[in-house]
């Protein structure tokens, strides 16, 4: 970069694809001044800054401007806020806008090119961005110097992959709500589970699904484009289940600039990155993974454009302002932003029309216009909404009622219901936020904005309670953390053998057999069997050595022939060579190897032969008489009944019985 040598304000440019620290640029410069001022393109990232400020410089000298959160120490030195609510009026050393080239964007674009044409630091102004919008820069602002930044790690294209084949710390993006759910219950039943990031979370529900995946709760993260601007993840690889989006007028496909700033989310910092399409999809077109690997873009020509001098002296005359196009022709009007649409709908309404006379009330009229709606839901809900306010400020000195203000925000304090209802009261509530930071508006706004931020808090907190509980097992998160760490699980084992890996039940131990706890869900089968594997491990060592020590009246035979340890089965008798000399077969175990099982077997075998000695000892003296003749055939039929056999089927040996052979038994002790 060269270094000018003017005397005058300083104006930097610094450019480059995702993963090239310019943010931590920005922030760095910014607090080497005295004063400084970033403009973020989301209140997830202003807020993130904020305290990465706050840990520096400390909580009284930074200031976090969002349009649902301010907070405004007297002594505040650094400004952290989105680019809508940057109070531009305020003179600092140092100001910053990220995602310049957001100018291009067509909802929120105008707001960004002001920003680039007029917002200005007294010593130094830096904007930071795609190197696409550096022709843009070059033609509106002048004296710029320029920095082109390169990333800290490569990314490169490596195909499509079926779900269930994709590498840990993966994402997978698409464009919609419904098709996120849908990729995440996919991975929930063949992975385990996934955390979701959508741009209608709120942060404080973003980031907990997010912490869950950096964590290692989850190895998976599933995602609209929201992940493409400013969150810092450990990804891998990110997979396009889509490569086409409705922006609000059609559906449309992802341009290359649009899929590198998704795409490189993957590798952070010095670690290299893939991205691919998942199964559904063929591919991505080469063309556009070369611009990606090469991070060369089609550069921007136009950004969008709204004029800031604004008429208000009837609704009529700031409704053409706002329409009047640029002489310049890189700036193109901007395409009907939400405030304009809900001015339009409110100008009808006969009330407001007859309201709307002065130009105060003109204006009043347009600052209400510009409540975001969070909720987004196309009716004409918002704008009854804002017409209602309307109509309550625009009497001279008047507030919104404190009980339909009430009544209005209690309606959102609830927390039951599915994931659909919770997030539209989250959106709901959001906008109260919103109005709540409107001092002018609200009688005691700090109490407002106390009750607002609490339930927004609680919904986003229950919210990421229901999407975890929907998309993942908590049992096989926890495992699968747990696997991650090389150290020893914590494993215990009740009384009636239930098995618990850190807290967690995964099944019973019946005698050396683990039994897994059912789960339809076959990843999370083999999660529980890896944790239950290194859990127990221990465990059936110490088991062996107490099966080998304990006493025989810790054994026994049921009638299945199965050989009992402690009431669980441990082995099965199989024919000896004789009926008196059964042998044992030890039941298998994972655990075992060869040495442990021949040492089961042997107890288990002492054990059956000592049983059948004290139990049957008549037939084991019996077995072990030296005899001949009738006598002998006599004694082996009552040894293969076990002492027991019918006297009709011995009538024929005993009849040849003799009187010496008779004493000849006697005399031999059997």
């Amino acid at each position: 970069m060269q270094i000018s040598t003017r005397t005058g304000p300083r104006i930097l440019a610094i450019l480059g694809p995702t993963n090239t620290g310019k943010t931590h640029l920005a922030m760095e410069r910014m607090l080497a001044h005295t004063t400084g001022m970033i403009g973020f393109p989301l209140r997830l990232l202003a807020r993130e800054n904020y305290d990465r400020a706050v840990a520096k410089v400390g909580k009284g000298a930074v200031a976090l401007i969002t349009g649902e959160e301010r907070i405004l120490p007297k002594t505040a030195r650094y400004f952290l806020c989105t680019v809508e609510a940057m109070p531009v009026a305020k003179q600092v050393d140092f100001l910053a806008i990220d995602e310049i080239q957001m100018c291009a964007d067509p909802e929120r674009g105008h707001v960004f090119t002001d920003r680039l044409l007029h917002a200005r630091g007294r010593h130094e102004t830096m904007f930071m961005g795609a190197e696409t919008i550096r022709p843009v820069i070059r033609k509106l602002v002048d004296n710029v110097e320029f920095d082109r930044r390169e990333r800290f790690s490569t990314l490169t294209y490596n195909g499509a992959k079926k779900i269930q084949r994709l590498p840990s710390q993966s994402a997978v993006v698409t464009f919609s709500a419904q098709e996120v759910y849908a990729v995440a219950e996919l991975v929930r039943r063949q992975k385990g589970g996934a955390a979701v990031v959508l741009g209608a979370l709120s942060p404080r529900t973003r980031n907990a699904q997010v912490e869950m995946f950096q964590n290692g709760e989850v190895e998976h993260l599933i995602a609209t484009d929201a992940i493409g601007m400013g969150l810092n993840l450990d990804l891998n690889h990110v997979a396009f289940a889509a490569m086409s989006k409705f922006d609000g007028k059609f559906n449309r496909g992802l341009t290359a600039a649009e899929t590198a700033q998704i795409a490189g989310r993957a590798g952070r910092h010095m670690n290299d990155g893939t991205f691919g399409v998942t199964g559904n999809l063929s591919g991505i077109d080469p063309d556009i993974i070369e611009q990606i690997e090469e991070h060369e873009f089609e550069p921007l020509a136009k950004v969008f454009w709204r004029n800031a001098r604004l008429d208000f002296r009837t609704v009529d005359a700031l409704q053409k302002s706002l329409r009047r196009r640029s002489d310049d022709p890189t700036l193109i009007l901007a395409r009907e932003p939400v405030d304009e649409i809900m001015l339009d709908h409110l100008a009808r309404n006969e009330d407001v029309a007859r309201i709307a006379t002065a130009p105060d009330r003109v204006q009043l009229l347009w600052e209400i216009c510009q409540i975001p709606d969070f909720r987004n839901i196309h009716t004409d809900a918002h704008p009854r909404l804002l017409t209602s306010i309307y109509r309550y400020l625009a009497k001279p000195g008047s507030k919104l009622p404190i009980d339909w203000l009430g009544e209005q925000i209690l309606r959102l304090d609830r927390y039951d219901g599915d994931i659909d209802q919770l997030s539209s009261r989250l959106a709901g509530i959001r906008v109260w936020t919103y109005v709540s930071h409107k001092h002018h508006w609200l009688e005691d706004a700090n109490h407002w904005q106390e009750r607002t931020r609490a339930i927004e808090d609680k919904l986003s907190d229950v919210l990421h309670e229901r999407l975890t509980q929907r998309f993942v097992d908590r049992r096989t998160s926890v495992l699968l953390k747990s696997l991650k760490d090389k150290s020893e699980l914590m494993s215990t084992i009740t009384a009636n053998g239930e098995v618990q890996v850190e807290g967690e039940f995964v099944g019973r131990l019946d005698g050396f057999r683990f039994i897994a706890d059912e789960t339809d869900a076959a990843f999370e089968g083999k999660a529980i069997a890896s944790a239950a594997r290194r859990a127990l491990t221990g465990e059936i060592a110490q088991r062996v050595k107490q099966l080998e020590t304990d006493e025989d009246d810790k054994f026994a035979v049921n009638g299945q022939l199965q050989v009992l340890w402690n009431g669980s089965p441990v082995g099965v008798l199989k024919k000896g060579d004789t009926v008196l000399s059964p042998e044992v077969q030890v039941i298998d175990s994972e655990f075992f190897d060869g040495p442990t099982r021949e040492r089961v077997r042997t107890r288990l075998q002492n054990f059956i032969n000592s049983h059948i000695e004290t139990r049957l000892k008549m037939l084991t003296r019996l077995r072990d008489c030296q005899l001949s003749g009738p006598i002998r055939g006599l004694l082996f039929q009552l040894n293969e009944g076990l002492g027991c056999v019918p006297r009709s089927e011995l009538e024929s040996l005993v009849k040849d019985l003799s009187e010496g052979t008779c004493q000849t038994w006697r005399a031999s002790g059997c």
